[in-house]
């Protein structure tokens, strides 16, 4: 997404500074392009989801501290998401990632293509005549700029058409949360929860209610220092990880660093980076402490060494705390979607982390993938197809769909909730069925979540707290007493083969019609190749199947649902349909997992029977 070669415009008028969505950090004033006559201004053509958008942001910030009076920089902000026009939402990205100047809401992108922009982020130069003299597209541009700078600043002195002064930023007033957009959650040995409070830049200790602040650590303040729990500072910490020394591994993003908290001091030190970003040429592995790194956003420990979401990079890294050092663990840099061996993958903005026994599940933001790597090594996609592809969609994972998802947790059951941010919802992935569910929505973009017994409680960053939700009670079983059924393989002939749901409703009850069929049958398979006929969903509860002969082996997922009320009471007397007693319902709910073997004289016919919870275990018995 990034062209790092710089374009000189002379004498080029710059187009007029429009937006729908208005402007922010300006107290409500609207500005126009003759407002900044005078100044040297800086055009960021920007949009909250990318991390080099991001690097921009903190490239900037020095250069307006250096030059407030002379120069004056102003954000465009041109979405790619379609979470990204909601204005609220902008307005939130613009204090969470604390940007000091005003910014346009561009939600049509009608700046954007006055200015001819191509890529995210691009940076356009203004002089204080009005036009526009340079434009760089990517990162790493701020000391050419600054350069540029100096000498407009000379050059618009000298002809008298130079206007020092303040700029026309007007911060925020802050807001009395006691959490700030906070990142990540890890809950403690004691049954208390650790929070990134990001953008105060600083560790939260909260108590078991998830809501009573027990102490806070780091000053406050933008920072890079190591020391007690008052003098330590972070800048936008994220993900956050226990070793096994029972200390934290922080993932402090924006110092490009990984830092370490000992619960018991609550003192702070530096466990790898240098503070500086990582550039094309650098070190990629070696001494933890004297190889750089690039925003690191969530950490695990997997497989005894804590892997790093190196969302700066797109790409994963370890560091050894054994060693102190830290490499390259997958991914090339290039940004996209490809599975592979973890040399030659491409990821695209990893940006949350859950390890189990054996796979690491990532969360591929800017792709809105759900992601693993097995123990050896090679990467795999559950859910996701590309970086422009998203939206909330639930169903079998080749058609399901997220919206830059920042989050994952793994669940006790082998399934995975994903905090699908841009999407305002927390899901689920199921990898014996396949299936994407939707588990809540109304979140306000949570960015991760931690499991406390039956419940999971959400980091709802754009509410600024923890919430606390109930998971399906199939979620929070562990996985050997999980109801979908593990079979030995079983023989079945090539071709033709009948598979037959088995449902009768018990004596007591009867199918629910109301509202169209009562039942539903989804098929898949493993590898997809396997099924030539029979794929996908339908409400009859037997169907024929078609196994392509060349594929000899594979994998048979089944899902039945059927719904039944209470029959009429007694004597045949119908129950009224408004007002007095109503007939409850209730739903039957089943997965199977079949792996089959094709051979000459195997079964034709595949019975399987769905039964109501009190049936589960007889049911499971079934051939």
């Amino acid at each position: 997404m990034t062209d790092s070669t710089p374009r000189r415009r002379a004498r080029v008028r710059a187009p007029e500074l429009v937006g729908k969505g208005g402007w922010i950090n300006t107290g409500g004033k609207e500005l126009k392009l003759a407002d900044f006559r005078g100044r040297v201004l800086i055009v960021d053509f920007w949009t909250f989801c990318c991390i080099n958008c991001l690097h921009v942001l903190d490239e900037l910030r020095e250069l307006e501290e250096r030059h407030r009076d002379t120069v004056v920089v102003i954000g465009v902000h041109s979405p790619k998401f379609a979470h990204e026009a909601d204005h609220r939402a902008v307005e939130d990205a613009v204090e969470r990632y604390g940007v000091g100047h005003p910014v346009l809401d561009d939600p049509e992108l009608a700046t954007w293509k006055q200015y001819a922009v191509r890529a995210w982020p691009t940076l356009a130069v203004i002089d204080p005549e009005g036009y526009v003299v340079a434009q760089h597209s990517g990162e790493g541009h701020a000391h050419a700029i600054e350069r540029l700078v100096g000498e407009l600043v000379a050059e618009h002195g000298a002809k008298g058409t130079l206007r020092r002064g303040d700029g026309p930023y007007v911060p925020p007033e802050p807001e009395p949360t006691s959490l700030r957009f906070p990142g990540g959650a890890l809950l403690l040995p004691s049954g208390n929860f650790l929070v990134s409070d990001t953008t105060r830049h600083q560790l939260v200790e909260l108590a078991e209610d998830a809501e009573t602040v027990v102490r806070r650590i780091g000053s406050g303040a933008r920072g890079f220092g190591d020391g007690g729990p008052a003098a330590a500072s972070f800048n936008e910490p994220q993900g956050l990880a226990l070793l096994g020394d029972g200390s934290v591994v922080v993932a402090d993003t924006v110092n490009h660093a990984l830092r370490r908290l000992d619960l018991a001091t609550g003192a702070v030190s530096t466990l790898a980076g240098t503070g500086k970003q990582w550039r094309k040429g650098s070190a990629t592995s070696g001494p933890a402490r004297e190889v750089d790194l690039s925003s690191p956003w969530d950490v695990a420990v997997f497989d005894g060494r804590v892997w790093i979401a190196m969302a700066g990079v797109h790409q994963l890294w370890t560091y050894d705390p054994a060693a102190r050092t830290v490499a390259v663990a997958a991914g090339t840099t290039d940004e996209g979607l490809v599975d592979g061996p973890a040399a030659e993958a491409f990821f695209a903005q990893p940006s949350g982390l859950a390890a189990t026994a054996d796979r690491l599940w990532l969360a591929d933001s800017e792709t809105s993938a759900l992601r693993w790597v097995d123990r050896e090594g090679y990467v795999h996609t559950a859910v996701g197809t590309g970086l422009f592809d998203f939206g909330h969609r639930d169903g079998q994972a080749g058609q399901a769909l997220l919206q830059h998802p920042l989050g994952v947790t793994a669940l006790p059951d082998g399934s995975v909730a994903v905090a699908d941010t841009y999407n305002h919802a927390l899901r689920r992935y199921d990898p014996d069925t396949g299936e994407v569910t939707t588990l809540a929505t109304d979140l306000r973009e949570p960015s991760g979540a931690v499991l406390v017994g039956a419940d999971i409680v959400v980091v709802e960053s754009a509410r600024h707290r923890l919430t606390r939700l109930r998971l399906p009670q199939e979620a929070v079983r562990p996985a050997s007493a999980d109801r979908r059924r593990r079979r030995a393989t079983i023989e079945v002939a090539p071709g033709r083969l009948r598979l037959e749901v088995l449902f009768r409703a018990p004596a007591d009850r009867k199918p629910d019609t109301r509202y169209g069929p009562s039942t539903r049958l989804l098929v898949s398979s493993a590898p997809p190749e396997l099924l030539l006929k029979g794929e996908g969903a339908g409400t009859e509860l037997s169907r024929e199947l078609e196994l392509d002969p060349a594929v000899t082996e594979g994998v048979l997922h089944v899902s039945a649902t059927a719904a039944s009320c209470d029959d009429a009471p007694a004597g045949g007397a119908t129950r009224p349909t408004t007002g007095g007693e109503h007939p409850a319902c209730h739903v039957h709910q089943q997965e199977w997992v079949v792996p089959v073997r094709l051979a000459e004289g195997g079964a034709d016919r595949l019975p399987l029977v769905l039964a109501g919870p009190d049936e589960q275990e007889a049911a499971a018995q079934t051939p």
